[in-house]
C-alpha cells in the first residue's frame, strides 16, 4: 500500500516531528508498504482556485497528486485558534470533491492544552467525510506536556501512534478485500 504521512503546518516543531515519528515507524516496521513523509513547511504552495488538481504545477501539483495516489493517509495538524491551520485546509481544497474515496484517513493532533480535544471532531472529520474518505474513528491527541525538546517524551503517546498506523492498515485492508468482492459479482 502507499502510505502518506502529512505534517499539516508550516510553523512549530511538535506537529513536525509526531509526524516523523509515524513515517519512521511505518518505514521501520511495515516496510512492504511505501511511505512518504509530506512536511508543507518544506514546500512552495499556491492556494486552491477550483482548477482539476492535475492542473497545478511544482510542490502544489506534486502534493495533490502524492495524495491522490494514496491509499492510507495519516494526517497530522496542529491546532491553531481553535483551528487547524489555513495551509492544510489549502491541501485539503486543491483535491476534487471524492479525492479520499477509497482511502483510509487517520489523524494526530498537536494542541496546547487538552480543551482543543474536540476541534479534530467539528472541523477536520467533516471535511474528511466530504472528500468521501474512510476515517479511522479514533485519533491521536497529543499535548504539548508530551514532548520534550524535539522527541516524543511519553511512551503512551509512541503506543497510540503505533495503533493508529495499525488501525489503518487493518482498515485499508478490509475496505480493499471489499471492494475485491464486490468487483467479483460483475463477473468481468
Amino acid at each position: 500500500m502507499n502510505i502518506v504521512v502529512i505534517a499539516g503546518s508550516v510553523a512549530g516543531s511538535k506537529t513536525r516531528t509526531a509526524a516523523r515519528y509515524t513515517a519512521d515507524y511505518v518505514k521501520s516496521h511495515h516496510a512492504e508498504h511505501e511511505t512518504t513523509l509530506v512536511d508543507l513547511a518544506e514546500y512552495s504552495l499556491e492556494f486552491s482556485d477550483g482548477r482539476n488538481y492535475l492542473d497545478y504545477s511544482g510542490d502544489t501539483g506534486r502534493i495533490a497528486q502524492t495524495l491522490m495516489a494514496a491509499d492510507i493517509v495519516l494526517v497530522g495538524s496542529p491546532i491553531y485558534q481553535a483551528s487547524i491551520p489555513g495551509a492544510l485546509k489549502n491541501v485539503f481544497d486543491l483535491l476534487p470533491t471524492d479525492g479520499l474515496r477509497d482511502k483510509v484517513v487517520g489523524m494526530f493532533i498537536t494542541a496546547g492544552s487538552q480543551r482543543h480535544n474536540l476541534i479534530p471532531e467539528i472541523q477536520l472529520k467533516p471535511i474528511l467525510s466530504y472528500l468521501k474518505a474512510h476515517i479511522v474513528e479514533t485519533y491521536v491527541f497529543i499535548e504539548d506536556r508530551d514532548f520534550q525538546g524535539s522527541e516524543i517524551a511519553n511512551d503512551d503517546v509512541h503506543f497510540r501512534l503505533q495503533r493508529l498506523i495499525d488501525d489503518a492498515l487493518t482498515l485499508a485492508t478490509v475496505y480493499e478485500r471489499v471492494r475485491e468482492l464486490q468487483d467479483e459479482q460483475y463477473g468481468f
